[in-house]
């Protein structure tokens, strides 16, 4: 692991970053920082600049206004623009772009041109078995799997020793019991060797287990920032909200600090007005099954028996709409079949509504 420690000298800043395309404002006023060792998840919608902000990051692209600092020095902005193979800044890109006439060797050993070829080698052969890919050293890409060419892309990102590793989408063309490997085998790759890493990914659940942050966007501005625990249990938003689980949305009034819905009242957390329109927004797994008689009664619309979990379409008096309830109870219910439920206050959160 020696030899790699540079890869987390310096910390990332982004000030007041914006940048527009026609008509479209991709970027808009984006603001944050990474410390040195951070893996930071970028999440969003498709369109709402995830990619963009990368781009600029690297050096691709440039902002219309605000800048970029690397290890408190200035690349991007007030008329300074470090060019990208000045700035060492490693990608890793949603395809893996390797080069198809060079071998997995000569792919690790192409950022290190600088460097005297004995140097090169002694550095690609570390690298690469660092990521274990040593048997793999003397082929090429086309005779590589979805995982080895991952594994590929991310020694040669990795060999310049990069301050900073930005990876758009690295794990989207795997198969998903491959993508969930080879996604822990990445991550534990680059925590060992202390890599700062700006990640971009469109899966929610994979921004929640891999970043230290999460970074939220919608429509070129940033929406939320903070651990995956903080964003999950406490969204500033609905949008934030609903991006990382589905929501029953039950309307209801404001009163004395609860919202009163058909299905009961619950803790309103936000400082509501008086007597104004919200939404109670009930978390499938937040029902739990009642003994008869007790709690609410309810009809089960649909079933789908998924493994650990089972997940229900329920109707429940009141409400327009079948509910949807995840539950890892084994129940085998039935379309037709009438069960009790209660509702975890914990897992209703409130908005206003509109």
């Amino acid at each position: 692991m020696h030899g790699f420690a540079e890869t987390a000298a310096g910390a990332l800043t982004l000030e007041h970053i914006s940048r527009r395309f026609g008509e479209t404002l991709a970027l808009d006023d984006v603001s944050f920082s990474i410390v040195p060792g951070e893996i930071i998840c970028l999440v969003g919608q498709s369109g709402c600049g995830k990619s963009s902000l990368l781009r600029i990051i690297a050096g691709v692209d440039t902002a219309d206004s605000g800048r970029i600092l690397l290890g408190g020095i200035e690349i991007a902005g007030n008329g300074r623009f470090v060019e990208p193979e000045d700035r060492n800044i490693g990608f890793v890109f949603q395809d893996y772009a390797l080069f198809p006439h060079l071998t997995v060797e000569e792919n690790v050993e192409f950022g290190l041109k600088k460097l005297p070829r004995h140097q090169a080698r002694e550095r690609a052969a570390m690298v690469i078995a660092r990521i274990g890919i040593e048997a793999l050293a003397k082929r090429y890409p086309h005779t590589l799997s979805g995982g080895e060419q991952q594994r590929v892309a991310l020694a040669r990102a990795l060999a310049p020793k990069p301050r900073i590793l930005l990876m758009d989408e690295p794990f989207s063309n795997l198969d998903r019991g491959l993508r969930e490997r080879v996604r822990e085998e990445t991550v534990t790759t680059l925590r060992a060797l202390g890599t700062t890493v700006i990640m971009v990914t469109h899966d929610p659940e994979e921004a929640l287990s891999v970043g230290d942050k999460v970074v939220l966007m919608q429509k070129g501005r940033v929406v939320q920032i903070s651990t995956g625990y903080d964003i999950y249990d406490h969204p500033n938003s609905l949008y934030a909200a609903e991006f990382f689980c589905p929501f029953n949305k039950i309307p209801g009034i404001c009163r004395n600090g609860v919202i009163e819905t058909a299905l009961g009242a619950f803790p309103a957390a936000l400082d509501l007005p008086e007597g104004s329109p919200a939404l109670a927004c009930i978390r499938p797994q937040a029902f739990r099954l009642a003994s008869p008689g007790e709690g609410l009664p309810a009809r089960v619309v649909r079933c789908s028996f998924l493994g650990e979990i089972e997940q229900l379409a329920i109707e429940m008096e009141g409400v327009t709409e079948p509910l949807q309830m995840r539950t890892t109870d084994r129940i085998e219910t039935r379309p037709g079949d009438h069960l009790h439920l209660t509702i975890d206050p914990g897992g209703v959160l409130v908005f206003p509504q509109g």
